[in-house]
């Protein structure tokens, strides 16, 4: 679907494809997925998860999000079900032919005593790229999430495209979290700097929810020169870390995961 109406009726050129994912209690243990759809490039595939829960992986189609196209993905996990969701490979952020900057946006809804991991692979913001991402994630009491967001500036030897990203976490009601990032040409001053990147090209942060940590929570912690495990105003915990690659930060996000009792678990990992 092509040139049609996005965002406070933000018009788009390019291509306009929504996926959508519905996970429930199949009444014998596990997790059925009633709803999952994919358009044009976000095709979504069921695998294989073997600890009683459902997991789902992103399958990029098409090339994109290219300049003009809107993409949107929203997860809805149902009172007692789990959810994993993957993708196969990094998403690439690329200029493309159409007008006008690219948008994905991620809405995530996750039930009482629900459980929702949202592991995607890196976003790479190419040289020429605009893109603004969007991550929004609603909770109810009771829930439990893992959310990790992986960004990278530019692919090897190459110049950063333009990537804002802003990502809202709330959690029974209330904001556990709301963080906005805007990096690479046309971004505000200082950016690149000691205060923000510190020149470094790799980003990520990781969201872990849990109702045990409201009894027992995280202390503030430093995990690296260039990585932070914050408690949140909840049960919550946020770890943000810089890394000169993709490899060395996917490590330090992994280790801070296995110290909160979230780390990846074998059906996480794509096959």
């Amino acid at each position: 679907m092509t040139g049609t109406s996005g965002p406070a009726g933000e018009r788009y050129s390019g291509v306009v494809a929504t996926a959508r994912i519905n996970a429930a209690p199949d009444g014998r243990g596990g997790t059925a997925l009633p709803l999952l759809s994919g358009e044009g490039p976000l095709a979504l595939r069921r695998t294989r998860a073997g600890d009683g829960g459902a997991r789902v992986l992103t399958v990029g189609a098409m090339s994109g999000p290219l300049g003009g196209d809107h993409f949107t993905v929203r997860a809805r996990v149902r009172p007692g079900a789990r959810l994993t969701v993957g993708s196969v490979a990094a998403t690439l952020a690329l200029p493309g032919q159409a007008k006008g900057h690219a948008r994905y946006d991620v809405r995530l809804d996750v039930a009482q005593g629900a459980e929702l991991r949202w592991l995607p692979e890196q976003l790479i913001a190419a040289k020429g790229s605009d893109l603004r991402v969007t991550t929004r994630v609603r909770l109810e009491r009771g829930a439990r999430l893992v959310l990790r967001e992986e960004q990278v500036l530019g692919r090897s030897a190459e110049e950063p495209g333009r990537l804002a990203s802003r990502l809202t976490v709330h959690h029974d009601g209330s904001a556990l979290l709301d963080q906005e990032t805007h990096c690479g040409p046309g971004a505000p001053g200082g950016w690149d700097g000691p205060a923000v990147l510190a020149g470094l090209r790799t980003l990520g942060q990781l969201v872990v929810v849990a109702p045990e940590f409201e009894d027992n929570p995280v202390a503030a912690r430093q995990l690296g020169p260039y990585a932070a495990l914050m408690p949140l105003a909840g049960p919550a915990v946020l770890v943000t870390a810089l890394a000169p690659d993709a490899l060395r930060l996917r490590r330090l996000l992994d280790e801070a995961a296995q110290a909160l009792g979230a780390a990846p678990r074998g059906g996480d990992v794509p096959r």
